[in-house]
């Protein structure tokens, strides 16, 4: 198994990505300089532009989320539609599994054109058809779960002041929904939208939960519907949660910091040798030549990789902690 590649080819890979970064850099310079303020804040807002009727952007909001037109989960995998809502995806739900139904047809072809094996074909189009679509959206929900804690505390601060000045909670909510982008603007528009056309406020919160996840929301949910049960001053409640939530976000970050060793050791006795396979190849190419066609050699591999993914395991439930 050699490795030996022709330096042209490298240098027409490096030039390929050279203009590839350089369009990016020319599209990112003229798309950010145009448009209004209003129409960059967050997709919802850029949405009502062309549609006015805002009970249909309602609507069309939710369908876009995998929701029924009432809120509610519009399949009957609900473990499945409640990953699919808080991974963000615009797509609806039949797009979606079209798409991953394509991606296993193209993979199970590929497999059979390469393996030349059912079985090999079939292992490649669950792969690729189903674990790499649910890690991806797994992953998306993650990033968009944090990017929303990471803005709820000043959405909390926006609300409190908005209150303080006199204003009703509804209104107080849209102007988190104006002043705020995605994903917490727009989450906050569509509970806007929903007080708006009939619900209750504690039931459009509570909706807010069931689309995002994130694990900071029970405690404003909470609050909220305690206050408009046995009243009390919804303001100083919300900013004495923000505070609570601020401090949480920074001993998450804390415990990060102390980890991070725990974790680039993974990553290091991960990567280390698969670097060194690679070294070896580049340097002596037929170094494996002798055994690397033996049927033990791949066992033993396949021990091994085994025994380091049981260790990688270990050492990621080990650094990551839930608060």
């Amino acid at each position: 198994m050699s490795l030996d590649v022709n330096p042209i080819y490298l240098i027409y890979l490096l030039v390929a990505v050279s203009a590839g970064l350089f369009i990016e850099g020319i599209y990112l310079l003229f798309s950010s300089s145009g448009g209004s303020y209003r129409k960059n804040v967050n997709r919802r807002l850029k949405l009502l532009q062309d549609q006015p009727d805002r009970e249909n952007l309602l609507l069309q909001l939710r369908r876009e989320r995998g929701l029924s037109s009432a809120g509610g989960y519009g399949m009957w995998l609900e473990s499945l539609n409640r990953l699919v809502t808080q991974s963000g995806v615009t797509i609806g739900i039949k797009k979606l599994l079209l798409l991953v139904i394509a991606m296993a047809v193209a993979s199970f072809v590929f497999g059979m054109i390469y393996r030349r094996s059912v079985i090999d074909a079939i292992l490649i189009a669950f792969f690729f058809g189903i674990v790499v679509p649910y890690f991806a959206l797994r992953i998306m929900r993650g990033r968009r779960q944090k990017a929303f804690g990471a803005r709820f505390p000043d959405a909390l601060d926006m609300i409190v002041r908005s209150l303080r000045a006199g204003h009703p909670t509804p209104i107080a909510l849209s102007m988190v929904a104006r002043e705020l982008p995605d994903p917490i603007g727009g989450e906050f528009g569509v509970v806007v939208d929903e007080i708006t056309y009939g619900a209750d406020l504690e039931t459009a919160l509570r909706n807010l939960y069931v689309r995002v996840g994130q694990d900071d929301l029970p405690l404003f949910v909470t609050a909220v519907a305690i206050q408009g049960a046995t009243g009390g001053n919804l303001g100083e409640i919300l900013n004495n949660l923000s505070v609570v939530i601020r401090d949480r976000f920074k001993m998450r970050r804390k415990i990060r910091a102390l980890a991070s060793e725990g974790r680039a050791s993974a990553l290091i006795l991960s990567a280390l040798p698969i670097l060194m396979f690679m070294v070896v190849q580049v340097v002596t190419p037929h170094f494996y030549a002798s055994v690397w066609d033996v049927p033990l050699t791949k066992q033993v591999l396949a021990i091994a990789a085994t025994w380091m993914a049981i260790g990688n395991l270990i050492m990621y439930r080990l650094v990551n902690f839930r608060i």
